[in-house]
């Protein structure tokens, strides 16, 4: 679960690297991952009897982190919160290695993903969050061979679902099956 909340703020990290133009050195200190609460912010009687298990990724309402700019859903956010200091070490260390990898290593990614996509289709038309989470899926599938492509893929396809358009997903999905056929032949 703690992985998946890497993956987050790895892929809203390279997001604003892109779109934003912000050093990604300057986001990687994650000093954009807080949430001012308000004092009528008190978890409902219906999520606080859920698990951590059962309220992770479930589709909640994504709460602002930091303004406007950063999303962790209710639950995701309760999750990081109530993680031990050293797991949220390692939580920014998994994502720190995701967004600085996939940066250094951007030119290869982006031409790995261009060549599977099809005839009709350029790196600029895709979302731009489809684009920022399948750019590190595609770094994980190259760098990450401790992590099984099918995780790889199952969890980029539920961060599109939970932060991409309607159906970016599929798309999502699509592209990254075909990279992982292609690096496994």
């Amino acid at each position: 679960m703690s992985r998946r909340i890497g993956r987050i703020l790895a892929f809203q990290a390279l997001y604003s690297w892109s779109v934003g133009e912000i050093p990604i050195d300057n986001l990687l200190d994650f000093s954009w991952v807080s949430r001012d609460k308000d004092e009528d912010d008190v978890p409902s009687e219906k999520s606080s009897e859920k698990s951590l298990e059962q309220v992770i990724g479930e589709g909640e309402k994504p709460v602002p982190v930091n303004g406007v700019k950063y999303f962790l859903t209710d639950g995701q956010f309760r999750l990081f919160e109530r993680l031990e200091p050293s797991k949220k070490d390692e939580v920014f260390a998994f994502s720190r290695l995701l967004a600085k990898g996939t940066v250094e290593n951007i030119d290869e990614i982006d031409a790995l993903i261009k060549k599977h996509l099809s005839e009709n289709w350029s790196i600029d038309r895709i979302n731009k969050v489809a684009l920022s989470v399948m750019r590190i899926a595609v770094y994980e599938l190259l760098y990450q061979k401790n992590v099984p492509a099918t995780i790889v893929i199952d969890e980029a396809v539920e961060i599109v679902k939970s932060y991409g358009e309607d159906d970016a997903h599929r798309f999502t999905n699509a592209v990254l099956d075909n990279i992982k056929k292609a690096l496994t032949a």
